[in-house]
């Protein structure tokens, strides 16, 4: 872990930013269930596409797993073929937090015995509608900081 200490110039208190390890990392991505995809499709000409999605990490494969429904997002993913993807979590009145970032290989899970295997994970979109799309992607670069007091 790096630690950077930074005094708070409109209090007495001391700043902590500290890099995460991975190991914590992949903690804090199994014990949270929301976050934020990006993806860039290198044709498009418009800012990356970046949609919230329930998710459960698949400590087996280390992926980030969700479904998806047809559309721009499912599209985007697709023609990408990377992604980025968020999370983290604030304490407001403390003004601490945390934040993890996974990037990696993004692809849409076909296997019907990969597929009744994460289905087991009980994944539980909650937008409404039919999501038939299982898709993955594989953590292959991740990191992560807090901000401590």
């Amino acid at each position: 872990m790096i630690l950077r200490v930074v005094p708070d110039s409109q209090s007495q208190a001391t700043v902590r930013l500290a890099e995460l390890e991975r190991d914590e990392c992949v903690e804090l991505l199994a014990l949270t269930g929301f976050g934020r995809l990006a993806v860039s499709p290198p044709d498009w000409r418009t800012p990356p596409l970046i949609r919230p999605v329930t998710y459960v990490f698949d400590r087996s494969s280390q992926s980030i797993v969700f479904r998806s429904a047809r559309g721009s997002k499912f599209t985007a993913m697709l023609l990408s073929g990377q992604a980025a993807f968020e999370i983290d979590g604030i304490e407001a009145a403390a003004e601490t937090g945390w934040s993890v970032i996974v990037q990696g290989p993004i692809e849409e899970i076909t296997n019907s015995a990969e597929i009744s295997r994460l289905e087991r994970l009980e994944l539980h979109p909650w937008a409404p509608g039919e999501k038939p799309h299982w898709v993955r992607i594989r953590a292959t670069v991740v990191s992560g900081r807090r901000i401590a007091r």
